[in-house]
């Protein structure tokens, strides 16, 4: 698990490397992987506030994170 002793981009490479995992399954988990990233960036005080947490929400529940493409790419965008 990560914590506040990790830099904010070591626990931003930690959440991304974590949610992209779901998206290696078949199918792609799409909800979980926007779900892992917005509560792992919710693990770090430095991403706590972080704006994809409730970006990935909102496009997750719109449907614009539909494929694992979308999310692929929504998730390595994060920084």
């Amino acid at each position: 698990m990560s914590s506040d002793r990790e830099t904010r981009a070591e626990h931003m490479a930690w959440c991304k490397q974590r949610a992209l995992e779901y998206l290696t399954r078949d199918p792609p988990d799409v909800f979980g992987a926007i779900t892992s990233l917005c509560s792992d960036l919710g693990k770090h005080s430095e991403t706590r506030e972080h704006a994809a947490i409730h970006l990935g929400a909102m496009l997750l529940l719109a449907g614009q994170l539909a494929t694992g493409a979308a999310a692929r790419q929504f998730i390595e965008g994060c920084n």
